[in-house]
């Protein structure tokens, strides 16, 4: 089953098969650069990573552990990308893997991907409520409870989706925009002014420093988790602009655009404090104040306050991209009668803005229920629902991302032996893969660190249980449409652009 580059969003095929196209043409290069970015959140993933990995993981390594994980994920991007320039498709992962494993572990990377963003949202609702009401009381003295900022981004994000992927696209370019210029600004003026206290040292971007300090393998899955969303440039490809060239760029720009800014700005961050004296900011009770110091000294107390409200917007563009990208595996799956009443309900797109607007507010109800029952657990937004939601998630995702880097290898062989490379299609997915596969095993083994005061948390403990049962859940269930429903199974992940259609 295939949508038409430039049909319309609802292309009649029967009452039953009617098959909703997100609106084409929607979004460029930028756009979908932005869309990643904003994944990553840059802000929020150098305050609230950077000081937990120079106490508690790989010291004034951090840097270094920013540039490792640059070269591993722009391998696996090698990789990825070549499929991108194959295959269109809204559920990425999901429709990258039912090409080139088959149907049964595309159904269930597919749910596992699904998950994973379903699980970021409230995560970083948990994350924007912490630093508004933290903020707001710091510097106005008004105190305002979590859930009131939560229902607020709730509402954005729902906005956001509704009215299409140019709007949130828009507001994003905002966002993005001046939280990366304040961070680049305290970057730039400690490298203007020669470095810190003890001027330039090179040590935090020694690559041999990634692996040493007090837990090396907590730094390096801190410094992954820091770019957790930018494969999601895939899933935008229905919505932009020649996708097969687009997409590729997008990606590769996401992976080393941001690798470059993370290692500049977490080593600056450090050189501006000193290494000793940074490794006593990141632990000290304040350990926020790693960036607060060398900001207040080299570009004012101004940059300060300002960089307090962008850690709160930081985090909103962070979760609105999120919701975004949950809104349309949702649809993904909905379109294609995974199960079959959710064709004409989360399958559906907005007869004028073309959005999947029905697969949104699923989104938003599901990310309200979560949010409820971490409340009525007496759980903190930020070290609780955070944290928790965070570390499950990314397990989920780290595990598709390590089948979809193997998944190159068995598609190109099968489908294009004339386009097979010894580096892009295989060493590149090959050792990706295998990384990625390390990376999950690092989160295995520092989950409990990576929790802090959560350590002892039933989530926690049941974390990689839940993405086994997900795994498997979505085996079983493809298995069934086989010998059940063969005419659903045969269109599991199969829904993409016609000039894509791989036949």
């Amino acid at each position: 089953m295939a949508v038409q580059e430039g049909a319309a969003p609802e292309a009649a095929t029967g009452e039953d098969t009617t098959v909703h196209r997100l609106k084409p043409n929607a979004i460029g290069l930028l756009g979908v650069v932005f869309m990643a970015v904003a994944t990553a959140a840059p802000i929020t993933a150098m305050t609230g990573n950077v000081p937990f990995m120079v106490s508690s993981g790989n010291g004034i390594g951090a840097p270094a552990s920013y540039l490792v994980a640059m070269v591993v994920l722009a391998i696996f991007a090698v990789g990825f990308t070549s499929m991108a320039k194959h295959i269109t498709s809204t559920g990425a992962f999901y429709g990258f893997i039912s090409f080139g494993l088959g149907r049964t572990v595309g159904l269930a990377s597919g749910l596992l991907a699904t998950f994973a963003y379903v699980v970021f949202e409230p995560a970083l609702i948990g994350i924007f409520s912490t630093f508004a009401t933290t903020t707001l009381h710091d510097q106005t003295g008004v105190d305002v409870p979590w859930w009131a900022f939560a229902i607020l981004m709730l509402a954005i994000n729902a906005m956001g989706t509704w009215f299409g992927v140019s709007v949130a696209e828009k507001l994003l370019v905002v966002l993005l925009a001046t939280e990366v210029t304040i961070l680049a600004a305290m970057a730039i003026s400690v490298a203007l002014h020669g470095g810190g206290p003890n001027g330039f040292t090179f040590g935090p971007v020694n690559p041999v420093n990634a692996f040493q300090g007090t837990s090396a393998g907590l730094g390096l899955f801190f410094a992954f988790w820091s770019w957790v969303g930018f494969e999601s440039t895939a899933m935008y490809g229905e919505e932009s602009r020649d996708p097969k060239k687009i997409i590729p760029k997008a990606t590769m720009i996401s992976v080393l655009g941001v690798g470059v800014f993370y290692v500049f700005v977490s080593w600056m961050a450090i050189t501006g404090n000193g290494e000793t004296a940074a490794v006593e900011a990141a632990s000290s009770s304040n350990p926020l104040a790693l960036f607060f110091n060398p900001t207040e000294q080299y570009v004012g107390h101004w940059a300060v306050l300002v960089m307090q409200w962008l850690m709160i917007t930081g985090s909103l563009a962070c979760g609105m991209a999120f919701h975004n990208c949950a809104a349309r595996y949702l649809y993904a799956l909905g379109r294609e009668g995974v199960v079959p009443s959710l064709r004409r309900t989360i399958g559906r797109t907005h007869p004028e803005h073309g959005s999947p607007h029905v697969a949104g507010l699923v989104q938003t109800v599901v990310s309200a229920v979560l949010l409820g029952a971490f409340w009525a657990a007496g759980k903190d937004p930020y070290t609780g629902t955070y944290v928790l939601l965070a570390i499950l998630g990314t397990m989920a995702i780290l595990v598709v991302q390590a089948v979809c880097s193997f998944t190159v290898l068995a598609y190109f062989r099968k489908n294009h032996p004339e386009s097979r490379h010894w580096f892009r299609t295989f060493t590149a997915p090959l050792v990706g893969g295998l990384a990625m596969l390390a990376v999950v095993v690092l989160l295995v083994s520092n989950m409990g660190v990576a929790a802090g005061p959560e350590s002892g948390s039933i989530v926690l403990k049941a974390t990689p249980w839940i993405v086994v049962l997900i795994g498997v859940g979505g085996v079983a269930y493809a298995q069934y449409l086989k010998r059940r429903r063969p005419e659903g199974y045969a269109l599991l992940g199969r829904t993409v652009l016609e000039e894509t259609k791989e036949r």
